[in-house]
């Protein structure tokens, strides 16, 4: 399955509360239960204003629908197109 990076900007998203992030990562947690399994969140990145999102899912549409019920933003949505660590700058072994 696909994966994308979703960028939501929420203002002050690095200042919420363990309480507060916990209501919106119920909130998705619910809308991805009523979605079923073809959309799967990963994990996210919470910085100063915006939160990074690492979802899979089949299309960037699902993507959009999951954020739209949630009522989340989804202000920019990237297919991921490789992967890449220290381990691949380490020669090939042929």
């Amino acid at each position: 399955m696909p994966k994308f990076i979703i960028e939501r900007e929420i203002p002050g998203a690095g200042s919420l509360s363990q309480e507060e992030l916990q209501a919106i990562s119920l909130k998705s947690c619910s809308v991805l239960s009523a979605l079923g399994p073809q959309i799967q969140w990963r994990e996210s990145y919470v910085t100063d204003d915006k939160v990074y999102c690492v979802y899979l899912a089949p299309d960037e549409e699902t993507i959009r629908k999951h954020a739209e019920m949630g009522g989340f933003p989804a202000n920019r949505i990237s297919q991921v197109r490789g992967i890449i660590d220290p381990s691949t700058a380490e020669p090939v072994m042929h």
